[in-house]
């Protein structure tokens, strides 16, 4: 598992190196100042906050945030969630149903067929 994050302060903290190295977790920081850099995982963020976060508060205790965090990263990764690029259905299904399928449009028998010409291009 990798801990990816911007560079501010809390994040190139001993106290949160220790901890992620306790858990096993690669540290891993982007560049100073790339507003782009860092898009995605924001606008990730601000969905969690506002779907989970704010919506469910006050949480009482870490013991509820924990597997409420799980359930909510496996719907938006994985599971339920709709998304757009790959035909309005959700992962888990896309990637069932094209993993059987060979990556390259050309059957296997037109890409392993030798031409016998030596140097040839097919």
């Amino acid at each position: 598992m990798i801990h990816h994050s911007d560079a501010g302060s809390q994040y190139t903290s001993f106290t949160l190196a220790e901890h992620l190295e306790r858990a096993g977790i690669a540290a891993s920081i982007g560049s100073v100042g790339d507003a782009y850099h860092n898009a995605l995982m924001e606008s990730t963020i601000d969905l969690f906050k506002t779907e989970l976060i704010k919506p469910r508060r006050p949480w009482k205790a870490l013991s509820e945030v924990e597997p409420a965090t799980a359930e909510w990263t496996d719907w938006y990764c994985h599971r339920d969630r709709l998304h757009g690029e790959i035909g309005n259905i959700p992962a888990v299904e896309y990637e069932t149903t094209t993993t059987s399928k060979p990556r390259n449009p050309r059957s296997q028998s037109q890409s392993s067929a030798a031409s016998g010409n030596v140097g040839s291009v097919q």
